[in-house]
């Protein structure tokens, strides 16, 4: 009671701190020469965030120029800013000029917010917004968004004496704003060059690129408003983006302690930012190898800038603080001691990273953790910075550019005339050079100078060379290439074969993007139809996963397990073919599309699936395998809905004798699905596995992403949050709403009991593969019989290890054998996932 009373008294007075350091904030040196604030459509000033706001309609120093627009005000208490009181619409294309007094970097920022309008239905408005040659919407709609307002932040460099935002919408539809801001950023806030963590090390030319602020966080912190920020920027708390909550503690000092030095100032974060921090000091910290993470949802398309801000505040004596930064599992400054660069505590210090790579799952991450080499085990970050670049196309929006939004709204004179033959000269040189070259590549050449920039593994474990046989159809003209048995590695396809099947790779047949590289689906010469898998070659990590996919699909084989048909090495190429799965991912078919809802029993039946494949994987070999990836994208579906285990780049052999309990290894899987003792101690076991299932369970039960940081809190990572509700036996609270009134009670109330053994925090408590595959099959049994009777059958709520179940066949241990694994599908003794149990697991052996 006292230590809470202390602690209530301590947030109290940081409180009032605070509330005292909002005016020293807003007092810094800095002034914009450029400081636009406009409410569109407005008739009146409006006070925003402690800045005022100025109408449209007075168009002083900035010009709008459209026609047919219209104004819509409310007074409706229920909208979310002042500045969304109002709005201009617009059916035809406008534009806002704005008069630029120094030329450089200005923030662009737009509010969005769709009020009522009688005229039109604002929320399946199309935005489209263009400036300074940049695309920086198109066609957003508030239709699937899930916001109710939206608020964009940009960082243009202005090179003339005017900047122009124009507001373009679609066909037969109409665009709107509520307010814009233009502001300018002092000179030496943003690089033009910053380290890459990738090949080149130095991403350079950052001032001809626009940046868009994705994410900014105070670490350990409060939200900070335009009002404690002197360049109007916004800082939210980070809490909702730690992939461990527990993994953190929070410190703070009075910020007036903070001793800036240059390069570093106010303006490149409030002080009220370096004087709170997120640290490992206390966080249960089990060793060296742990770190705090946080996990951003990001668009894979694109790089993005990173600013890392630190300051340290917690240590007591020079070169005590020395850890390591990761981004995406990269090391980005190894050994950082902030001591010994800065030359003090208490002293700011920041660094740029660019990030272009790993991140084609979605998903960015930010780590810091102690270094070996350091006395003590703690790591800190004050503040993290993450802004998206615009791509080649000068877009923000895929590859939409300026050009192909822009011409049809020009006139047709004789400078756009002259563009236009420019255009086509430029693309008639262009197809003869593309010509020339493929006559170059293409080109009959001699046998002896094809070789191979690099092996995926050696034959036979062996053998230092790849040896092919190679034939030419004659039908076809194209060559072919014929597997060696004695490989077992699948069929080894010729690069032409596969950009036959792709039709080249066409764009119109990707079915997906992943970690490792894009999928296609392809048609071989005989009418096979596949999926194609397409890594990136530069890709060191990529190289790793490929050759661990082939070894391990070429060992197995199970009903259950996605098969690989063959490869691709040539021309330093990594491609795998699969078989094709007609329906999927799982993911697909629970949120995020338009595909009709699964059924209970589907979804049964689809765990019942994959916990087959699991199982094979931890038991049906000498030496067990660990997925180590698990996920709702990694279960995929065939044409009747038959579920198969997916994608082993991570694969990773289990302990190799009984007396090894766990496989020491770094931390590799996804981010909402890893188990948190792997994740604490880089220990992989069987039961990683497990946990990520039962993440998986959770995530096909609630039809909701197993990490969404858009929603509150405790809703953030479906485990915690399902959990919680599992314990109070309310699990059906919060499931798929197409579910309800459609499952019998009691098969959930098992299901449940399931899910939550699965993921215990500790991996001892967590059942196997195989009492999973039991369970999950006894909840299909209670689903199909009549709930009276299931309620009878099932009055209890026993743990796993004692549900009743009917003794199956005994399981032939018959089987064919080689290095180790069965080299036979389960088909002989495998009924349909319909039936009640599996005979893949022997219960004498229990």
């Amino acid at each position: 009671m006292v230590k809470m009373k202390l602690v209530k008294c301590v947030q109290l007075v940081l409180a009032i701190v605070f509330i005292g350091f909002i005016v020293h904030g807003s007092n810094a040196a800095f002034s914009p020469v450029d400081n636009y604030l406009i409410a569109c459509g407005s008739s009146q000033n409006v006070t925003f965030q402690g800045r005022t706001f100025v109408p449209d309609s007075k168009k002083s120093s900035f010009l709008l120029k459209s026609w047919g627009d219209a104004i819509v005000s409310s007074s409706n208490s229920s909208v979310p800013s002042p500045i969304y009181q109002s709005l201009r619409v617009f059916s035809t294309p406008a534009s806002y000029k704005f008069g630029i007094k120094r030329k450089g970097r200005h923030w662009v920022r737009l509010h969005f917010y769709p009020l009522p309008d009688p005229g039109h239905n604002l929320k399946s408005a199309s935005i489209t917004v263009v400036a300074e040659a940049f695309v920086l919407l198109n066609n957003f709609t508030f239709k699937n968004y899930n916001g109710s307002y939206l608020f964009k932040e940009y960082a243009i460099n202005v090179n003339s004496n005017c900047l122009i935002i124009k507001f373009i919408p679609s066909n037969n539809s109409v665009t709107f704003v509520n307010g814009i801001e233009v502001i300018s950023i002092p000179d030496e806030l943003l690089p033009d060059q910053a380290q890459a963590l990738s090949s080149p090390p130095l991403f350079k030319r950052l001032s001809d690129l626009a940046l868009e602020t994705v994410y900014r966080l105070n670490m350990g912190g409060p939200l900070l408003t335009p009002q404690n920020d002197s360049l109007g920027r916004t800082w939210e708390n980070d809490g909702k983006y730690l992939h461990i909550n527990s993994s953190a503690v929070n410190a703070s000092v009075n910020p007036e302690t903070v001793k800036y030095h240059v390069p570093v100032t106010p303006e490149t974060a409030p002080n009220w930012v370096y004087a709170t921090l997120e640290s490992m000091g206390d966080a249960n910290v089990v060793n060296w190898n742990f770190n705090m993470t946080w996990v951003f949802p990001v668009d894979p398309k694109f790089m993005y800038f990173v600013r890392m801000h630190f300051c340290d505040i917690v240590s007591r004596a020079p070169n005590s603080l020395v850890f390591n930064v990761y981004i995406n599992s990269d090391i980005a400054y190894p050994s950082l001691d902030l001591y010994a660069i800065i030359g003090g505590l208490g002293i700011p210090f920041y660094r740029d990273f660019v990030s272009n790579s790993s991140t084609e799952s979605g998903i960015l991450t930010v780590s810091v953790g102690p270094d070996t080499m350091a006395d003590n085990s703690n790591a800190i970050m004050n503040g993290l910075e993450i802004m998206k670049i615009s791509n080649d196309a000068r877009s923000f929006d895929g590859l939409s550019s300026i050009h192909g939004l822009l011409p049809k709204y020009h006139s047709h004179s004789s400078k756009s005339k002259v563009g236009i033959i420019i255009g086509l000269a430029v693309g008639i040189l262009a197809a003869v050079l593309v010509g020339l070259c493929s006559c170059c590549i293409f080109a009959p050449r001699s046998k002896a100078t094809q070789n191979h920039l690099w092996l995926p593994f050696a034959l036979n474990g062996n053998s230092q060379t790849m040896t092919k046989v190679s034939t030419t159809s004659q039908k076809s003209g194209t060559a072919s290439c014929i597997s060696l048995d004695s490989s077992n590695h699948g069929r080894l396809f010729m690069f032409q074969e596969i950009m036959d099947a792709t039709n080249e790779f066409d764009e119109n047949l990707l079915l997906g993007v992943g970690g490792f590289g894009r999928v296609y689906k392809g048609t071989l010469e005989d009418g096979t139809i596949v999926a194609v898998k397409r890594g990136n070659p530069r890709s060191e990590q990529g190289l790793a996963e490929f050759r661990t996919e082939i070894e391990m699909l070429s060992k197995l084989r199970h009903r259950h397990l996605v098969s690989l048909i063959g490869y691709c090495d040539e021309r330093s190429e990594m491609i795998l073919v699969y078989e094709y799965m007609a329906n999927g991912p799982l993911r697909s078919h629970l949120y995020g599309t338009d595909l009709p809802s699964l059924s209970w029993k589907q979804r049964l039946e689809i765990f019942i699936g994959a916990a087959k494949g699991l199982h094979y994987l931890h038991t049906g070999a000498a030496q067990s395998i660990i997925h180590r990836d698990v996920k709702t994208t990694n279960i995929l579906l065939d044409e009747n809905f038959e579920a198969k285990v997916a994608d082993f780049g991570l694969s990773k052999a289990g302990p190799s004798s009984l007396d090894q309990t766990h496989v020491s290894t770094a931390v590799k899987g996804s981010f909402g699905y890893l188990d948190p003792e792997y994740f604490r101690r880089q220990q992989l076991t069987e039961k990683s596995d497990v946990y990520s299932f039962g993440v998986v369970l959770m995530e096909v039960l609630c039809g909701r992403p197993a990490l969404n940081p858009v929603l509150p809190r405790e809703q953030v990572n479906i485990a915690d949050w399902a959990m919680s509700w599992q314990k109070k036996g309310m699990l059906d609270q919060i499931m798929d709403p197409t579910l309800v009134g459609k499952l019998n009670p009691v098969s959930l109330r098992k299901f449940g009991e399931t899910a939550e053994k699965c993921l215990a925090e500790h991996g001892v408590d967590r059942p196997t593969m195989g009492d999973v595959l039991w369970n999950l099959e006894y909840a299909l049994q209670l689903e199909e019989t009549s709930s009276a009777l299931a309620e009878t059958e099932d009055n209890s709520t026993n743990h796993i290890p004692a549900i009743p179940f009917t003794p199956p066949e005994a399981f032939d241990h018959s089987v064919n054998m080689t290095n180790g694994v069965n080299l036979g599908t389960d088909d002989a003794v495998d009924n349909t996932t319909s039936t009640v149990f599996s005979q893949l697991v022997n219960p004498r052996g229990r």
